[in-house]
């Protein structure tokens, strides 16, 4: 390795979540905040939480069920211009 390039290496850097769990491992910043870990997440936990902005989840979910809702429509007929070959 080629000296005075490289960053400095923390072996004990702490990793602290949101919901309080703290982690230590090696990297290269000595502290690191994180919103989510794997005791927290909810692939891990099993549990839905949902971080909803201005109501785009409600919305989507309308959006969703009128889709499914309504029947299929025949497509429109192109009442564009023939082409000559």
């Amino acid at each position: 390795m080629k000296s005075d390039i490289h960053p400095q290496y923390f072996p004990n850097a702490e990793i602290s979540c949101a919901c309080g769990k703290t982690y230590s491992i090696g990297s290269t910043k000595e502290r690191i905040e994180v919103e989510i870990c794997a005791l927290c997440h909810p692939f891990y936990t099993g549990k839905e939480k949902l971080i909803d902005t201005a109501g785009r989840v409600d919305k989507f979910k309308k959006r969703l069920v009128k889709a499914t809702s309504t029947e299929k429509k025949a497509p429109k007929k192109s009442g564009g211009r023939k082409v000559r070959k």
